[in-house]
């Protein structure tokens, strides 16, 4: 080689390097969209849980597949200052995401700093056929939507099926023994009756004796007639021995199941803690965790509105009143019948006392069935526990119950989402990935990461997951007001301190200092809250202390 192409070779090298080093430090990946390795457009996407990396792999891939121009590629990055950082990152024209997943409280924050760009609804995409009410109610800001669905939490009834189904059996058996006296009781009467008909007999026959001699023909006649009378009679008799059978089976099987015997209302829980005989590994019959406010929501979810539907409606705080305040005294009177100590208890370990078979009935959020099949890899093939008592028991899920007659629950749940940047150069390409995933119709998403879609049309395979979908579609979601930002975390502390806390008026005052607190934040001026007078107690009390005698 001459010197001249020495040269020329040295002079490409340091070409290349200076480029690779160029790329480097502006965190551009040397296989994007302006690189000469690939002339596919690269849609970048950010999110922070790493529990969603497989599906997001596997469906980057699948949609790549389908889509020659376009290549999706996800990136997994610190949920801390999230929004910060991909602003930081727009802003200065990095490799910054064209779309990124985050909850739907931070997309009011997102829209006003033009982080979040409107969805693309031309076609009528968001609509209640593909999306429960929920899901649109979470992306919905200033009259927009601002986001796509992508999967949610919430919290639903969970409740030991396996122990359910004997109770239902018990009370089968104690109906059909019920039953079984009366019917005795109906036999001896019938009894009684059967031996004055057969003395009426007897004197029938001496007079037909009497008639036979005078006339043969005509006792002939008779007795033919008799006969067949009596025939009838038996088989008419032998119908309906067989029909009474068949009523008391179809009778014990539509009570014998465990879904007959869920309680509706956690009155009806009280009173099933009173009746039931509990095997000797049950602990308590209810139990949750009482320190967050995820389990803890249902009980004024109903009553209390923090933004309206949109949660981004800051005329609209309503947190004090009377029925939140008749709820929180439920609550607190809760305390002196499942005696949860609020100091050690954790979903966690509520979580695990329950798949042990240690409660009876619980409050979960859609992670339980992960913990269940964590828990089945200690057991054996025959679905008994490996090293332990064998004992395995089945789960049922059911919508949060009422508190009573009177007063209604709601959950609450949040709704991770699909944002396309307002910064992106690409906001087409993203928006149609962002479809692409809300219109998948496999389970793949929980298969690979536990979680739940939040659009329809996907059958998971387990009555539990569906029902989750069907509670979500009904529950109340984060507010979106950057004002009330910390509303959550302020509820949670109040609803620990009511149920710590002795004084008769702790449920009245807590909740109107919380309301003057928000409002104070979400107006600019000091607010302060006219005292409303607390329902009377034993309105609201009196019917579960005489259920859990």
């Amino acid at each position: 080689m001459n010197f001249k192409a020495r040269l020329l070779s040295i002079f490409l090298i340091l070409c290349m390097v200076a480029g690779i080093a160029v790329n480097a430090r502006s965190e551009q990946s040397i296989f994007e969209e302006y690189s000469f390795f690939s002339n596919k457009t690269t849609v970048r996407l950010w999110y922070t849980d790493d529990a969603i990396t497989p599906y997001l792999q596997s469906v980057a891939v699948s949609y790549s597949e389908s889509k020659k121009d376009v290549r999706i590629e996800p990136k997994l990055v610190s949920g801390i200052e999230y929004l910060e950082a991909i602003n930081k990152a727009s802003l200065e024209g990095g490799n910054y995401p064209d779309i990124f997943v985050t909850t739907n409280d931070t997309l009011e924050k997102a829209y006003f700093a033009g982080l979040a760009l409107e969805a693309d609804n031309t076609d009528g995409f968001f609509n209640k056929v593909l999306f429960p009410k929920a899901a649109l109610d979470a992306v919905t800001c200033n009259g927009r939507y601002v986001a796509y669905p992508f999967y949610f939490e919430t919290s639903a009834l969970l409740y030991n099926k396996t122990y359910l189904d004997e109770h239902a059996k018990e009370l089968a058996e104690k109906a059909q023994n019920g039953g079984d006296s009366q019917e005795k009781s109906d036999e001896s009467a019938e009894e009684s009756s059967e031996g004055e008909d057969a003395a009426a007999e007897e004197s029938s026959e001496v007079s037909e004796e009497v008639a036979e001699e005078e006339s043969d023909e005509a006792s002939d006649a008779d007795s033919s007639e008799e006969g067949e009378e009596a025939e009838e009679s038996e088989e008419s008799e032998e119908e309906d021995a067989e029909a009474e059978p068949e009523e008391e089976t179809t009778e014990e099987e539509t009570v014998a199941s465990a879904e007959d015997v869920v309680p509706t209302t956690v009155k009806e829980i009280l009173g099933f803690a009173g009746e039931y005989t509990a095997p000797d590994r049950v602990r308590t019959v209810f139990e949750w965790d009482v320190t967050d406010i995820f389990y803890n929501y249902f009980f004024v979810g109903n009553y209390m509105n923090i933004g309206g539907d949109t949660g981004d409606d800051s005329n609209t705080i309503d947190i004090y009143n009377g029925n939140t305040i008749s709820c929180m005294e439920i609550y607190r009177a809760l305390k002196q019948f499942f005696a949860t100590d609020a100091s050690t208890v954790s979903y966690e370990q509520v979580a695990n006392d329950f798949i042990e078979g240690k409660i009876v009935f619980t409050i979960a959020t859609t992670d339980i069935f992960q913990k269940i099949e964590n828990k089945a890899v200690l057991m054996d093939s025959k679905g008994n526990l490996v090293g332990g008592d064998g004992l395995f028991f089945e789960y049922g899920v059911a919508p949060i119950p009422d508190l009573d007659e009177t007063y209604k629950t709601r959950t609450m749940s949040v709704t991770n989402c699909m944002v396309v940047n307002g910064f992106s150069e690409h906001p087409q390409e993203a928006n149609d990935f962002a479809r692409y995933i809300c219109s998948d119709t496999s389970d793949d998403i929980y298969k690979m990461s536990h979680k739940l879609a939040a659009h329809y049309g996907i059958d998971y395979g387990n009555d539990g997951l569906n029902t989750f979908v069907d509670v979500y579609a009904g529950s109340v979601s984060m507010p979106k007001i950057i004002q009330a930002s910390n509303f959550w975390m302020e509820l949670e502390i109040a609803f620990t301190k009511i149920w710590d806390d002795s004084e008769n008026d702790v449920c009245n005052t807590t909740l109107k200092e919380l309301s003057e607190m928000i409002k104070t934040q979400v107006k600019g001026e000091n607010v302060v809250e006219q005292t409303i007078p607390t329902p009377p107690t034993s309105l609201i009390t009196a019917g579960l202390k005489e259920d859990s005698d």
